[in-house]
């Protein structure tokens, strides 16, 4: 038979709420009465009942992490290590994927409601009122939500100037941006900003395509971009994946790569690809980025004072995709 709490209390001298108490981390027993229930813990190998204990609580243990897909490296990563963070703190991760279903948002809300999960972080590409997440424990990546919910985002704007400035550099004359725009108000809209802006800078031309787009629908952007300007020696990509596939149409076109175009990626986490070449990118600090949104996710739950937005930066690696 399995050890009960009320055995520990038996073999330490003290009350079941002692035991509890002590358990639940409680300052209000004195040190040598703790020490004497965390011997009879380790005497009596006794496994606390995390289950029954958040049932007496009202808590789930459960958080829930909303991606729009599972299957792009981003995301991937991120979910990696939410799920490893959130596990320092005991709780699991009910992972969504939510890509062109609203309803699944609107899911994960309703058993928040229900007590189903503790709280969400959001990865939305969907407009919601801000009124609508203003009750609920949610923390966010790239996206502020409204007043009082934590996001997490990196430096967006001069990440991407860093970019566009080094293919300049780089002897680039006429430099094309390509991107999955947010139909959200998110930071990732910097990015488009940041290259208008040194374009101007330089008197150069904008060659732009950034349209909201579902993943997957890449290889359609990146054709109809190479269309439309068939001439750029440059191009930012907003994205790993749309870098991914502008390296490998381009190279089917016969377009030699850094050569005749270089590339620079926003996000490279991922960047050993083709034979280990590395692409030259924006590397955002994905397990940081992950790790402290799970920490302020956990605080608002527990009604602690959390900051609305904090930007990590991020690190540009060169690689064998420019000159």
């Amino acid at each position: 038979m399995a050890t009960t709490i009320k055995d520990v209390a038996k073999h330490a001298g003290v009350g079941v709420g002692t035991v509890s108490r002590v358990l639940n981390g409680g300052k209000s027993v004195n040190e040598k009465t703790s020490q004497r229930v965390l011997e009879a813990i380790k005497a009596l190998n006794f496994v606390p009942n995390k289950m029954a204990s958040r049932l007496r609580t009202d808590e789930s243990g459960i958080l829930a992490l909303l991606v729009p897909v599972v299957n792009h490296p981003f995301f991937a990563k991120l979910a990696y290590y939410v799920e490893d963070e959130a596990d320092q703190y005991g709780y699991s991760v009910l992972l969504v994927s939510s890509q062109n279903r609203i309803c699944k948002e609107d899911d994960i809300l309703r058993k928040i409601q229900r007590r189903e999960v503790d709280g969400a972080i959001f990865v939305t590409h969907f407009e919601h009122a801000e009124k609508r997440f203003q009750d609920f424990p949610l923390a966010s990546i790239d996206r502020p939500l409204g007043e009082g919910i934590p996001y997490v985002t990196s430096n967006n704007y001069e990440a991407t100037e860093q970019a566009v400035e080094y293919l300049i550099e780089k002897g680039c004359k006429k430099i094309g941006y390509i991107g999955s725009k947010p139909v959200t108000n998110s930071e990732v809209l910097k990015r488009e900003d940041a290259y208008r802006a040194v374009m101007e800078r330089h008197g150069l031309p904008v060659c732009i395509k950034n349209d909201p787009i579902l993943h997957g629908d890449e290889g359609n952007v990146v054709s109809a971009f190479l269309d439309e300007y068939p001439d750029v020696d440059g191009v930012f990509a907003s994205g790993y994946s749309m870098a991914q596939v502008l390296y490998e149409t381009a190279t089917q076109r016969g377009i030699r790569i850094p050569e005749d175009l270089q590339i620079v990626s926003y996000d490279g986490a991922f960047r050993q690809w083709n034979n280990n070449r590395l692409l030259t990118c924006v590397e955002q600090p994905i397990e940081a980025m992950a790790r402290l949104t799970v920490k302020l996710l956990i605080d608002k739950i527990n009604g602690k004072e959390v900051p609305e937005r904090t930007m990590l930066s991020t690190k540009f690696v060169i690689g064998a995709t420019t000159k």
